[in-house]
């Protein structure tokens, strides 16, 4: 469903989708009527072709209705049908939104969640992939700095310097990956002859965070349905002459929870 609330950001760039279940096609046709999808859903019934891409959950017993499922994940591929990238997480329950695949492949912006957040030198642009999520969806995460003109921050690895640093508060409801820096300048320093990596004008951050499963996000959640992901980002800013006082700024991203559809196709439709 998610997949088809972004089909008009998949189109400018070229790309459609193609959906493949053990499924039949009964059940397909069921599904798609009743959540209006429009891209394709292909049926692989004796998981031929799951089998064939490695993806068979062998974890499922074999007398189960349920055997043949495959893990669910992406595959990007190119015109030639060459894969170029993956999207797979370990955990079934878990995966990515196309949201946020798009945004970290193709750099697409949604402006989700937006807020802005001003520090003494510079402004916070905060959004996400997705305003809304359900358990176990892997989304991400923006953070824009506008530095004022005239100053630095430094970048991560340099040495007698503060860098920035982005964290999160500990939580139920989500978790944290790794921020995704981007490469910094080598920028010459003259008041005191060094050359450091560092950030000027405008400097994008992303990272991504895995939602909980039904019952942690339940419990993360306000009585709105919102679920609040905090964290704060510290720099310290300089010019060509002194580095000013370091600043915490927080950052906070308010998601909307909906819950998982749960509903089957009719029982008539159903593997046995």
């Amino acid at each position: 469903m998610e997949l088809e609330q972004n089909s008009s950001r998949l189109k400018p760039l070229g790309l459609s989708v193609v959906g493949v279940s053990y499924d039949s096609p009964a059940v397909l046709k069921n599904f798609a009527e009743r959540k209006a999808i429009h891209f394709a859903l292909l049926s692989d019934p004796d998981s031929e072709i799951i089998r064939k891409l490695g993806l068979l959950n062998e974890a499922v017993p074999k007398g189960s209705p349920f055997f043949g499922i495959p893990h669910p994940g992406v595959f990007l591929l190119d015109g030639a049908g060459k894969v170029t990238a993956k999207y797979f997480e370990e955990d079934f329950r878990q995966r990515y939104t196309a949201a946020a695949i798009l945004m970290r492949q193709f750099g697409v912006e949604t402006g989700a969640a937006r807020e802005e957040v001003e520090g003494k030198r510079l402004t916070l642009t905060v959004s996400a992939s997705n305003a809304t999520v359900s358990a176990g969806e892997r989304i991400g995460l923006v953070i824009d700095m506008d530095l004022r003109p005239g100053l630095h921050v430094y970048a991560p690895g340099v040495q007698d310097y503060i860098p920035i640093a982005w964290t999160m508060k500990d939580a139920k409801g989500w978790t944290a990956h790794e921020v995704r820096y981007p490469a910094a300048e080598q920028l010459h320093l003259k008041a005191i002859d060094e050359t450091v990596p560092a950030y000027q004008g405008h400097v994008r951050l992303t990272r991504e965070i895995t939602i909980a499963d039904a019952g942690g996000l339940k419990a993360a959640a306000d009585a709105s349905g919102t679920l609040t992901v905090e964290g704060s980002l510290r720099y310290q800013a300089c010019d060509d002459t002194m580095c000013y006082i370091p600043e915490t700024l927080p950052v906070v991203w308010r998601l909307k929870v909906e819950t998982l559809d749960a509903t089957r196709a009719p029982v008539e439709l159903r593997r046995k």
